[in-house]
């Protein structure tokens, strides 16, 4: 494998980014403007009703983030003249035929211009309607390849699936790819296009009852955790990353198509500034409910490995791997983007950063008041935690709630405080069950190639387009970048 300069590669490029509002979107076109102002265009598609709409989208949820302040002081009063002349926004849905482009002569302009699609559009909601993400994650996969198979000057097609699409799996779990129709449990009979029409005909029933939106809703979610678990996969957004996978893979034909991995994505690492952060991911969960004094237990193994990178690394792993396979088809080009296998970090570690961090920097409540935290209780098994709730909370908000009644209902705040923090917990155990005692090592070899082709390529800028985990010191990191990262961006 021969690389040569990211840099030069990206020099007069136009690139198709799908989800561009996403995070990783984001990261990877503030990275493009900040190093390469001479791409010549990046097309970002938002879903939107109109180019008014999109405009406003982009505005508002792309370039007027924080993340873009480095990019915008590097540039001065000409960031303005630089977007205009290097960024075209394009209303669209990625779960439509040709992306949803309504306009012809722009569809068209695209399709003779683009050399290389990044697909980044994605629901990652783990009880996604399936509806929703069947649309979004499987065929939108789907949709985005056979577009980028209409551009005349492709160069490459970069999608980005998640490293759990492996399920529950345990071991060392291999950078292969997806073949159509392959479960996970060896049940066969898995058809996409079957699973569409199952959704199709489970809306009609639902329209033909009357069901509300509510009901609707929660009928499309029971649906998709249904037909995942039928396959061996712990929910929607997993499985229908997976088939999406299925379909990049069948479809691509001879196009140069690769598959990036990233594992749980936190906040950036170094660029453009280290601990930028948008929305509560996974584990970040986790620490917000401890430090707002919702979670006093958990259930998972202390010992297990959690798998996290930071985003600006995952970025940069696309950024080369883009250059690797650019105009070189190659067979299954799948590359974890992770730390398990190389910088391990453990679940215990975490909770000491956790424990120590807002042990020091308490959070406050809505009255400025600091919340007072204490080490989480862990318990080690589904059944151990059935039986603390129960002694310990569904007891006492049982008799809590006698009292309350016979006092008039004097007691609702409190009644009603204690079954928040029960429900939090209960859901929070629901929705990562699958993932708390995780015994998968997600195997980076691909990966490591390809950052030891750029490494010895002498072309290649290393030290602006690192993702190596090796490099991280994991209690600094996560003490001083990214908890800060998720006080500051996430809860303002």
């Amino acid at each position: 494998m021969k690389l040569e300069s990211v840099l030069q590669f990206l020099e007069n490029k136009t690139i198709l980014v799908t989800g561009a509002a996403g995070f990783l979107a984001k990261i990877f076109v503030e990275k493009v403007l900040r190093v390469q102002p001479n791409v010549k265009n990046l097309y970002l598609l938002l879903r939107a009703a109109d180019a008014k709409s999109a405009t406003q989208r982009l505005h508002s949820e792309v370039f007027g983030k924080d993340l873009f302040r480095v990019v915008k002081e590097k540039y001065g009063p000409d960031f303005s003249s630089l977007i205009s002349e290097k960024v075209t926004v394009v209303a669209g849905d990625i779960t439509c035929e040709d992306l949803g482009v309504m306009d012809s002569d722009l569809r068209e302009q695209m399709l003779a211009q683009i050399d290389v699609v990044i697909n980044l559009a994605a629901t990652t909601n783990f009880d996604e309607r399936y509806d929703v993400a069947l649309g979004v994650n499987t065929y939108g996969a789907k949709y985005v390849t056979e577009f980028a198979k209409k551009c005349s000057q492709l160069m490459v097609l970069v999608h980005v699936s998640t490293s759990y699409v492996c399920g529950e799996r345990a071991g060392l779990i291999k950078e292969s790819p997806y073949r159509m129709g392959e479960t996970l449990n060896g049940v066969a009979g898995l058809d996409i296009d079957a699973e569409k029409r199952i959704v199709e005909d489970r809306l009609a029933e639902l329209r033909r009852e009357g069901a509300s939106e509510k009901e609707t809703r929660v009928a499309m979610k029971q649906l998709g955790l249904k037909r995942a678990k039928m396959y061996g996969w712990p929910n929607t957004y997993v499985f229908t990353k997976a088939m999406g996978e299925m379909l990049v893979g069948e479809l691509k034909e001879d196009i140069s198509a690769v598959i990036v991995r990233p594992t749980i994505v936190t906040s950036t690492y170094k660029e453009p500034f280290p601990g930028w952060a948008e929305g509560v991911r996974t584990v970040d969960t986790l620490a917000v409910g401890y430090a707002t004094g919702k979670l006093t237990c958990f259930l998972g193994d202390t010992n297990g490995v959690v798998d996290t990178i930071p985003a600006d690394m995952v970025v940069n792993s696309m950024l080369v791997a883009m250059v690797a396979h650019g105009n070189q088809p190659s067979t299954d080009a799948i590359y974890q983007v992770g730390s398990s296998s190389r910088n391990p970090v453990r679940y215990s570690s975490l909770q000491d950063y956790g424990v120590r961090y807002f042990t020091k920097n308490p959070w406050r409540n809505k009255d400025g008041k600091p919340i007072k935290v204490g080490k989480v209780t862990v318990l080690k098994s589904m059944a151990s935690f059935h039986r603390y709730m129960a002694i310990r909370y569904l007891m006492w908000l049982k008799g809590l709630e006698l009292v309350n009644t016979a006092f008039c209902q004097s007691l609702n705040g409190t009644c009603s405080d204690l079954n928040k923090k029960i429900n939090f917990v209960m859901r929070l155990v629901e929705l990562y069950k699958p993932y708390l005692f995780f015994k998968g090592i997600f195997d980076d070899t691909n990966t490591e190639k390809l950052r030891a082709a750029a490494r010895e390529s002498g072309s290649v800028e290393t030290d602006l387009f690192y993702f190596d985990p090796k490099c991280i010191d994991w209690e600094d990191y996560v003490m001083n970048t990214h908890i800060p990262g998720i006080v500051k961006y996430v809860f303002k």
